[in-house]
């Protein structure tokens, strides 16, 4: 890597710190690494400017892997990936396409059925300020958790714990699942997608093929679901970075429904369709 870089991405990163930890909502809000309970109260919004209930154009979990097979470099890998896709401008314009203009995000870390830690709570992006205070956010929040089994049944049902307190009016409702192994503990991972799909839920999928090279196939016929639900896998954690940012940017862009004068056509979009 260029050393002028890294050097600029540090300072992004530190300067968008600096502005997360001003702009971060106070008291109630609950702060990165707390767990939320069983049934979780709705998060307070973590940026003044976007009121509870505010209209966004997706609600977003990004669900995290960080069971045993996800040693701590890996776990960094996935964080700073995501970070970092949120400081990349075609993941704000992809905001900016939208009717609302803004989506709302909240990040979890997940491993056994019961095993979940927030890492950032929900939050408004809307513009450069939102979305360096939110990468800083996820590049500074801890590892709370290390193995305790491979749930992604467990982690559909959190994230659809976490879409149901979302203090946000999403017109769509979609979980971002990344791991490196299939379902080996809790109820079965299909149980859990056919019943957040039931709900609009769209579940998307990141797998890393790691540690299980048909992992691809797995997450296609039992974790994703909804119309449109797609995957990108990786063939190792050093590919991270640059799938996140083409999913996120291809799940932001999805069904996007701008708003058209009068005699004018809708543009097309394109959608990734592999369920």
């Amino acid at each position: 890597m260029d050393r002028r870089c890294g050097l600029g991405w540090g300072a992004t990163l530190l300067f968008a710190l600096g502005l997360a930890t001003s702009a971060v909502a106070a008291q109630n809000a609950p702060r990165p690494g707390t767990p939320l309970p069983a049934r979780p109260q709705a998060a307070q919004p973590a940026f003044p400017n976007a009121p509870a209930s505010a209209r966004v154009d997706l609600n977003l979990v990004l669900a995290v892997d960080a069971s045993g097979s996800v040693d701590d470099d890996r776990f960094e890998l996935q964080k700073q990936g995501y970070a970092k896709a949120f400081l990349n401008p075609r993941v704000l314009n992809a905001i900016h396409n939208g009717n609302e203009g803004a989506i709302a995000v909240t990040m979890v870390q997940w491993t056994g059925p019961t095993l979940h830690v927030v890492m950032v709570p929900w939050t408004v992006i809307r513009d450069q300020r939102t979305a360096q205070a939110v990468a800083a956010l996820i590049a500074a929040a801890p590892r709370q958790i290390f193995g305790g089994g491979t749930s992604l049944s467990g982690a559909i049902d959190f994230s659809v714990i976490l879409l149901n307190a979302s203090p946000y009016r999403g017109e769509r409702r979609v979980i971002d699942i990344s791991g490196d192994g299939s379902n080996n503990l809790g109820r079965p991972a299909e149980q859990a997608r056919d019943e957040a799909v039931k709900m609009g839920i769209r579940i998307n999928g990141l797998p890393i093929l790691a540690v299980e090279p048909d992992l691809d196939q797995y997450f296609r016929a039992s974790v994703i679901g909804g119309p449109g639900a797609f995957i990108i896998p990786v063939k190792n954690y050093d590919q991270f970075a640059e799938a996140i940012l083409r999913k996120l940017v291809a799940e932001i862009s999805q069904d996007q429904k701008p708003a058209t004068k009068l005699g004018e056509a809708p543009k097309l979009r394109f959608k990734l369709a592999e369920k």
